[in-house]
């Protein structure tokens, strides 16, 4: 293997999404081949202890404890962004200017300002042959890529209604500590962009149409959360709890959307449904295998949901994995997400989801908070909504 056929990578941030990173990262050259092929050159933490001991659990060859530094190290030919929405604008750009190639988890930015800034960097980028990317990780679930490709060839005929749900409950005890997520300077918004990101780029993704208006609502059920300090003091919550919001699609569907981190017994419900002239699909992530698709054109007397088990080679991603029947979990959506953007990078490619892609999510999310702060009726989706 030559020197070309090698990318090394420097993330920025190491918890959740760096675990399921660096796992991605470590796993995708065995899977799939790419070319170039990853190389774990560099992780990034503020604090070096405990950098050092998550690069060694994590499979990095070193550390450093300032991101810029970690930029302008050769050994660096792209730059993986773990870290919460008030950083991403400024690594990315930084990055990107420096000749790197980006990765940048969801949602893009916090607002739709740093998300155009952000998407603008991106594009001059790209005239010099620099990709970048937004983590919208579950495109990659195969049954959901599967479902866009029916889409795509038809299957349902004009799609009529969308139903997407994102439902948690991990901070449903009003005891839980207070964290980033519930700060709005550090995380943009609370529900809203941490999961309902997902479903309206699912929508996005799956149906191939854009959102053009919403009438929503957000709701903070729980507005003062100890501080994870031991001292006894409260933090005020910044960020909504739970939204819920009607959209119009330019396609002439209409939509439904719920993102809530309240939804007691729930762990990770991310539930889609599509109805189509000619037939539905329905898809939930704790049975991420599975499609549910009804056919509308078969006989009367049997027609109905049939479950499609979207594990066969033919399926999205597949054809590198196991046997059929043998399903896939949460990690691998990281790791196929890793797959085509390095095979993007190889080829020259545009790999997507885009910065473009990120910004058009954000600015749902500006009209969903614009609608629920002005308790409006109806608000198109526009670039004047820059909260």
């Amino acid at each position: 293997m030559t020197e070309n056929d090698r990318l090394g990578v420097g993330m920025v941030g190491y918890s959740f999404m760096g675990a399921a990173h660096s796992q991605a990262w470590r796993t995708v050259g065995r899977v799939f081949d790419p070319r170039p092929q990853p190389v774990m050159s560099v992780l990034c933490g503020r604090r070096a202890d405990h950098t050092a001991a998550a690069a060694e659990r994590l499979g990095w060859a070193s550390v450093e404890t300032d991101w810029e530094k970690l930029i302008e190290r050769p050994d660096v030919e792209l730059v993986d962004i773990c870290t919460p929405g008030d950083s991403h604008p400024e690594i990315a750009i930084a990055a990107l200017e420096a000749g790197k190639h980006v990765l940048c988890e969801k949602p893009l930015a916090n607002s739709v300002a740093a998300a155009s800034a952000m998407t603008e960097a991106a594009e001059k980028a790209s005239a010099r042959g620099i990709r970048s990317m937004v983590g919208f990780n579950y495109r990659r679930v195969p049954a959901l890529a599967l479902a866009r490709r029916m889409v795509a060839d038809g299957r349902l005929g004009t799609i009529r209604h969308v139903r997407a749900q994102y439902l948690q409950d991990f901070i449903v005890d009003p005891e839980s500590p207070m964290m980033w997520r519930l700060d709005r300077e550090r995380a943009g918004s609370g529900a809203l962009g941490d999961i309902g990101a997902h479903i309206v780029d699912l929508t996005r993704f799956v149906t191939g149409q854009e959102i053009t208006g919403v009438s929503g609502m957000t709701e903070t059920f729980v507005h003062e959360r100890p501080l994870d300090d031991g001292s006894g003091a409260y933090g005020r919550v910044t960020v909504d709890d739970a939204a819920a919001f009607l959209a119009r699609l330019d396609g002439g569907a209409m939509a439904t959307f719920e993102a809530t981190r309240f939804a007691t017994g729930r762990k990770n419900a991310m539930r889609l449904e599509l109805n189509g002239s000619a037939g539905s699909l329905a898809f939930d992530f704790e049975s991420m295998n599975e499609l549910l698709f009804y056919d509308r054109t078969e006989d009367a007397e049997t027609a109905g949901f049939r479950r499609v088990l979207a594990t066969e080679p033919e399926h999205p991603y597949l054809h590198a994995w196991w046997p059929p029947g043998h399903g896939l979990g949460y990690e691998h959506t990281f790791t196929h997400q890793m797959r085509d953007l390095l095979e993007a990078i190889g080829t020259g490619g545009d790999p997507e989801p885009s910065f473009a892609d990120g910004l058009a999510v954000q600015r749902v999310l500006a009209a969903v908070e614009h609608s629920s702060r002005e308790h409006s009726v109806w608000t198109e989706v526009s670039r004047q909504h820059t909260s």
